[in-house]
């Protein structure tokens, strides 16, 4: 039996896991969904207030990114998604949207037809 890889990137969580639902049925040797950024995340143990002002930057509150410290921070925030005003586009590494990343290992027999079932639940290839 060959096998074939399948990196698959959705808007929503909700999305991959529709398509994981059905690659379940087509029984897939492998399958995982992970949520992907452009930063290395720490866990926040507590909800952040702006109000109070312990925000180290910008990029904390539109990118759920922790840079620990004040210069990362800065860096981070520097980035045109930090703004949400970025054109996006998706060329040249911009802003797509798409960070919920579907990792598949499949049969190739049924390769052709997973790649169609991505595409028709809005996740590109």
């Amino acid at each position: 039996m060959m096998e074939k890889n399948v990196l698959a990137y959705f808007k929503t969580q909700e999305e991959a896991r529709e398509v994981l639902m059905k690659l379940q049925v087509l029984r897939v040797a492998e399958a995982r969904i992970d949520r992907v950024t452009r930063y290395p995340q720490e866990s926040r143990e507590i909800q952040i207030n702006p109000i109070t002002g312990n925000v180290t930057s910008l990029a904390e509150l539109t990118q759920d990114a922790v840079g620990g410290t004040h210069e990362a921070g800065v860096l981070m925030a520097a980035d045109p998604a930090a703004s949400g005003m970025s054109l996006g586009g998706g060329g040249g590494g911009g802003v797509t949207g798409r960070d919920i990343l579907l990792t598949a290992i499949v049969d190739e027999s049924i390769h052709p037809q997973v790649l169609h079932l991505v595409e028709q639940t809005g996740g590109i290839v």
